[in-house]
């Protein structure tokens, strides 16, 4: 097979698995949550990513341990980008629909965006300010269409989703800066295990009731740990080396609408007529943060 053809259909192959992925992600952890505390769900997601993982970083020979003058961010990855963030998303899921909460994350690109202006002094393009006011006035109409909506404690579903974004995106930009060069495997096999074992311990202790654990939320606790927390993660840093940052990144456009569609298949409805308009905008917005015209991206990575 030609290589430009076997290189194109690899770029599909690993964009379309992202995608799936991520966009089912939300009804998952919409059912898992139903049945199975949002603490312990977590654990359990993590244990079952945990194996995996460490069978791939032992393959690929990349090592469990940062080095060690980064010992102690190791310890920062296990509890701010996994332990507390992914409890937060499937709290958050217990009170909001999985639609509103794949919306709330695809804000990523815009919180990672604004953190490193602050944080990293970093400059950015009128494209990306004007992306950042589109993206953050559409998600803020959304948010207030969907609390008006009846659901119970969903303010505090919304509220723990917008912390997990945050949390997940000051770790994103401090790994900018202290994890270059470091494998992905690394950053994920024992921060994993750490994670797993700490929260499963603190929903075990909370004496769950295991009767009402049903098959599908067992299911989709494993789902969610091997093919979106081992296959989802891998796939993405995969299409990041092989394709421009922007059209990986594309992906945080697509998830978005997946989940909606899947949720409107499974359940009959997802977010308002007001907010599945207002999603427009809102994608344009992180579109125009994303965007980077090639030529100034292989620029900077030749300095």
């Amino acid at each position: 097979m030609n290589r430009k053809i076997y290189h194109n259909l690899l770029i599909i192959g690993l964009f379309t698995t992202v995608c799936l992925t991520w966009g089912t992600t939300w009804i998952a952890m919409k059912i898992a949550v139903s049945a199975v505390p949002a603490i312990l769900a977590t654990g359990l997601r993590f244990l079952c990513a945990a194996p995996l993982l460490l069978l791939l970083a032992h393959y690929k020979k990349a090592p469990l341990l940062f080095p060690s003058t980064q010992f102690g961010f190791q310890w920062c990855v296990t509890i701010f980008y996994f332990a507390i963030p992914f409890t937060l998303m499937l709290y958050g899921e217990s009170y909001t629909s999985s639609s509103l909460a794949s919306i709330i994350f695809a804000t990523m690109p815009a919180a990672v965006l604004t953190l490193s202006l602050i944080m990293l002094k970093e400059r950015a393009t009128l494209r990306q300010i004007v992306g950042l006011a589109i993206s953050i006035l559409t998600l803020s109409i959304i948010l207030w269409h969907e609390g008006h909506s009846g659901i119970k404690n969903q303010l505090c579903g919304i509220m723990a989703l917008l912390i997990a974004v945050l949390m997940h995106a000051v770790m994103y930009v401090q790994c900018k800066k202290r994890c270059v060069g470091i494998s992905v495997l690394s950053y994920n096999a024992l921060p994993s295990l750490g994670a797993g074992i700490f929260l499963t311990l603190i929903g075990l202790s909370e004496s769950p009731n295991f009767h009402a654990f049903t098959p599908q939320a067992l299911l989709s606790i494993i789902y969610l740990g091997i093919v979106a927390g081992v296959g989802g993660v891998l796939a993405y840093f995969s299409l990041q080396q092989i394709t421009q940052p922007f059209q990986a990144s594309l992906v945080f456009m697509i998830f978005p609408i997946i989940a909606v569609i899947l949720e409107n298949i499974i359940n009959g409805s997802s977010i308002s007529h007001q907010s599945l308009i207002l999603l427009v905008p809102f994608l344009f917005g992180i579109i125009l943060i994303l965007y980077r015209h090639p030529e100034k991206h292989n620029a900077e990575l030749s300095r």
